[in-house]
């Protein structure tokens, strides 16, 4: 691992030539230190597949997140080769020289080893040194699946999805909830069914590995295709637009936020930030997907790529002429790009735990349902306070201000 000290603008703390080692367990102890966005991004690239690393976790991301400190960490063997990244990101707790840190989706491990501790007791090592006290961190494994026809079939009036027996439990997901509880970790929210998270506990995912354009169209359902047509029929027209047009995009978020009750909170130098940074990084990592109709555009999508995941990231559309069905056009497009693009699966990120047809919730999880693939829940965000009373402290007072917002 190469020790770095780029970008020092907006970085965290750094612990001088830090290398944290864990406790001699019986396996080799993994040590971990700084990264050089380089070989993080490198690490990443070799990493990829349906189960590859998420956007929240490439270098640049750090870049998007304005207010936050970051580091780059990774995870080796004496012999140098790295084994995990994570992109660490600090909020300072006002009027102290303490941390709370962040690492989203992330970190990107082997959450398949059974002794957790080989590299979360460095990673706890290096944060305690810089001055964190308390981490929160999405594990990637997922932890249930259904089917399309599974949660449609399950809908009802008070109806959740835990209601629903899963088509599929994954057993790495399972072990990983046990032992992180076993050491203390605590999931956001707790039990609940939509947590607490700051990310989405539950995702709707398409796989497209091994599947053609034709079994993509076949797996539609029936509205879904009749949409589609319709909207090429009444000539909605599909471009890939550019940084200069993320101000209608933004202009159509607000109308979206206003008619769909809800607020996202993000500003047009949000966007323009994370459009700038993300393709500066890897040109073509975010694309913004226009729908136009007779020469105006009715509806903006944005999307991710890294690696073998494509990400479905934030929709916009207007209040009119939705009867020419300019967002399945546009969701038909991308997710035909992201085959295309040989990803292994096309993620349209966050969906409802309610199966309730008369909860306004549920129409998202409706729509979405329509692209014929599988809700996913993940193992969503678990946090822990580091050691000492102060820190419990800190912690206490963090959640209670969390709470409040």
């Amino acid at each position: 691992m190469r020790p770095t000290t780029e970008g020092r603008n907006k970085e965290a703390p750094v612990v001088s030539a830090l290398l944290v080692t864990a406790a001699p367990t019986e396996r080799r102890a993994l040590r971990l230190g700084p990264v050089t966005p380089e070989v993080y991004r490198a690490f990443l690239a070799s990493r990829s597949g349906a189960d590859g690393p998420s956007f929240l976790q490439v270098p640049a991301w750090a870049r998007v997140k304005d207010g936050w400190q970051h580091q780059l960490v990774g995870w080796g063997p004496e012999s140098g080769e790295l084994t995990g990244v994570a992109l660490v990101l600090l909020r300072p707790f006002p009027g102290t020289r303490k941390y709370f840190a962040y690492l989203p989706e992330g970190p990107v491990a082997d959450w398949a080893d059974p002794d957790l501790d080989r590299w979360l007791a460095p990673l706890l090592g290096h944060l305690r040194a810089c001055g964190v006290f308390a981490v929160r961190m999405g594990p990637g494994p997922a932890y249930r699946r259904w089917n399309a026809a599974t949660v449609k079939a399950g809908t009802g009036t008070g109806r959740r999805l835990s209601d629903v027996l899963a088509d599929e439990v994954d057993p790495l997901g399972t072990a990983v909830a046990e032992r992180l509880r076993a050491r203390g970790w605590r999931r956001c929210g707790g039990e609940s069914e939509d947590g607490a998270d700051a990310q989405p506990r539950h995702v709707f995912q398409v796989p497209l590995t091994g599947r053609t354009p034709d079994d993509l169209w076949t797996g539609l359902n029936q509205e879904w295709r009749r949409n589609v047509r319709k909207a090429r029929k009444s000539g909605v027209e599909i471009t890939v637009g550019s940084a200069a047009d993320l101000p209608e995009f933004y202009r159509l978020l607000r109308v979206t936020e206003e008619r769909d009750g809800f607020r996202l909170g993000r500003s047009l130098a949000y966007y323009e930030r994370q459009y700038a940074v993300l393709n500066a990084e890897h040109p073509g990592r975010m694309k913004l997907y226009l729908a136009r109709h007779e020469g105006e555009i009715l509806a903006a999508h944005t999307m991710v790529t890294v690696g073998g995941r494509v990400w479905y990231q934030t929709g916009a559309s207007a209040d009119h002429r939705r009867e020419v069905r300019p967002s399945n056009a546009l969701q038909w497009r991308m997710m035909l790009d992201a085959h295309a693009l040989g990803a292994a699966v096309y993620d349209l990120r966050g969906v409802p735990s309610t199966l309730d047809p008369d909860d306004r919730a549920h129409g998202l999880l409706r729509w979405k349902l329509g692209t014929g693939g599988q809700v996913v829940e993940t193992l969503g965000e678990w946090e822990t306070p580091m050691q000492g009373t102060t820190n419990h402290a800190l912690y206490r007072a963090f959640q209670a201000y969390l709470a409040r917002r």
